[in-house]
């Protein structure tokens, strides 16, 4: 039977055997080279040509079933199933969170790496359970995941991974593994990254608008301690390290509290897009003008940001997914630091 050339099986690998069965058979459905309907060996068959446990094969096979990869018909044997799958690339990606950048994201990686390809799009709302869950019903059954791993605690702070997050994206093969956006994951070997590097970004983009920056006497960071989706503690590092470095007075705080004190000269960063929304409107009920006694700058552009004339401090979100589908199409390795700017808009 042709098809028992399709399958591999490697006997120096630490994958298990069944793993690499099921690995074979949906790579060559990929690739094209099985198609719907077409018949694969029995569990017999298999195991004899390559010298398995008869165990193995049908764990391997029932896997498939389980995915609706292939189907059995009695006294006739198993079939390719008729399946997305079919697609030359199939890519499992896994963001913590819906918002509007991360969409941004998705949808440039999805328009670049183009129609011969089919992206399935998952949230874990930085939960691990959820992304244990995700990761773990699905492996096996891509040719590439692509993961933004942002985590959070009980008390709800930032934190790049756990443990058990480490030890399963540790199972996935390194040529099918895409981290992007936070690569502070301590994963090893030659896979595709495309991050942030969230304190130096921050630092490098109020260095750039430093000059405009100056003319403010106090600078205000909205950073919230705890969130829904925790910011990385790295933003506040930068920010920090940029104030003492310039010598400007600075304040932390945790929200743009309801009847704030605003003052003449003050500049405040927001990260949320409630604080931001919050900010603009008490300055508006205010006799202080944006861009001119008070600044407004935000963290993440959005079109709606670029439209109301905001300063933002941002990644090229368009850019990461760019780079990403460019490097599984062109079948690269590496490390890349997506650019991050100070855009300088109406309200500085």
């Amino acid at each position: 039977m042709a098809v028992l050339e399709y399958i591999q099986i490697n006997e120096n690998s630490r994958i298990p055997k069944y793993k690499q069965i099921v690995d074979s058979i949906i790579s060559n459905i990929s690739k094209g080279k099985l198609q719907m309907d077409d018949k694969i060996p029995s569990i017999n068959q298999l195991s004899e040509e390559y010298y398995l446990s008869r165990d193995t094969v049908e764990k391997a096979y029932n896997i498939l079933k389980e995915k609706k990869v292939i189907t059995s018909t009695r006294g006739k044997g198993y079939y390719i199933t008729k399946t997305r799958l079919i697609s030359k690339l199939n890519v499992f990606f896994l963001i913590n969170k819906l918002s509007s950048y991360k969409l941004r994201i998705y949808n440039s990686f999805v328009n670049s790496i183009g129609n011969n390809a089919h992206t399935d799009l998952h949230i874990y709302h930085c939960d691990e359970d959820l992304f244990l869950n995700l990761l773990k019903k699905n492996v096996g059954a891509y040719d590439y995941y692509v993961i933004m791993p942002h985590f959070k605690t009980e008390d709800l702070i930032h934190i790049s991974f756990t443990d058990k997050v480490l030890k399963e994206v540790k199972k996935l093969p390194k040529d099918k593994l895409v981290i992007m956006d936070n690569n502070n994951m301590e994963t090893e070997g030659d896979i595709i990254e495309i991050y942030q590097d969230f304190q130096e970004d921050i630092y490098e983009a109020l260095k750039e608008g430093e000059l405009k920056i100056k003319k403010y006497a106090n600078l205000v960071l909205a950073y919230p301690k705890s969130s829904m989706y925790p910011y990385p503690k790295r933003i506040l590092r930068g920010f920090q390290k940029f104030c003492v470095e310039f010598n400007f007075a600075f304040e932390i705080i945790e929200e743009i509290y309801e009847d704030m004190i605003l003052k003449k000269g003050d500049l405040f960063i927001t990260i949320e897009e409630s604080d931001l929304v919050n900010l603009v409107k008490q300055i508006r009920a205010t006799d202080l003008e944006i861009g001119k006694d008070i600044g407004v700058i935000s963290y993440n552009d959005t079109p709606l940001k670029e439209l109301l004339g905001i300063t933002v401090l941002s990644t090229d979100f368009v850019k990461m997914g760019e780079s990403a589908a460019e490097m599984i199409l062109n079948n690269k390795k590496g490390k890349i630091k997506n650019p991050f700017n100070f855009i300088d808009r109406n309200s500085i």
